[in-house]
């Protein structure tokens, strides 16, 4: 079942973080939130913040039984990745069948309205492996398909990536409804996708 919304790119938001202290406490807050309220979450986190991620949560949620109840998917972004990529960018097909149809399995058998939220790092991944094209068109993949299914939608960006390169910070900026600045810079967000 397609759950299409106009409004999804409106929960497509992104998190810049100076320090993974503060990248946890909002990825953790972000997913508990839906959690907590009976609502689905897929987790695509680097291997490194993956474990604390996940640690963070269980103060919020039973995190096993959200992994046992299917309500929380957990992936390793460097290998998803490997899997979405063709000729150095990520490929529209590619993406719909494992990220797309992730989405759809996840939402499938929930009642209508159901909000999904995801985190995803493997932007991140490209732009630290200097492909800062590549991630571009990887937020507009997540765009097309946050508008056929509705979903809310957290990326997050090291801040380091910028220091050296200011090229394409504007582009981030702009596959996204809402810019969280690191929390040492501005309070954490609430967040509201209802």
């Amino acid at each position: 079942m397609r759950r299409k919304s106009t409004r999804a790119h409106e929960h497509h938001a992104v998190q810049f973080y100076a320090n993974e202290e503060s990248l946890y406490k909002t990825v953790a807050g972000f997913l508990a939130k839906g959690l907590a309220n009976g609502e689905p979450a897929i987790l695509i986190a680097t291997e490194a913040h993956k474990a604390e991620i996940l640690r963070r949560l269980t103060d919020h949620v039973n995190v096993d039984d959200a992994l046992n109840n299917k309500d929380l998917v957990v992936l390793d972004a460097a290998r998803t990745l490997e899997g979405l990529i063709v000729r150095d960018m990520p490929d529209a097909n590619a993406f719909e069948s494992t990220v797309g149809r992730l989405v759809a399995d996840t939402l499938r058998g929930r009642p209508t309205p159901t909000v999904l939220r995801a985190y995803g790092e493997m932007v991140d991944v490209l732009w630290k492996d200097g492909k800062p094209d590549a991630a571009i068109r990887l937020e507009m993949l997540w765009n097309k398909l946050a508008r056929k299914y509705g979903f809310a939608l957290l990326c997050g960006y090291a801040m380091g990536n910028f220091y050296k390169q200011t090229r394409g910070f504007d582009d981030v900026c702009r596959q996204h409804a809402q810019v969280i600045p690191s929390p040492e810079i501005a309070p954490p967000p609430t967040y509201n996708v209802h």
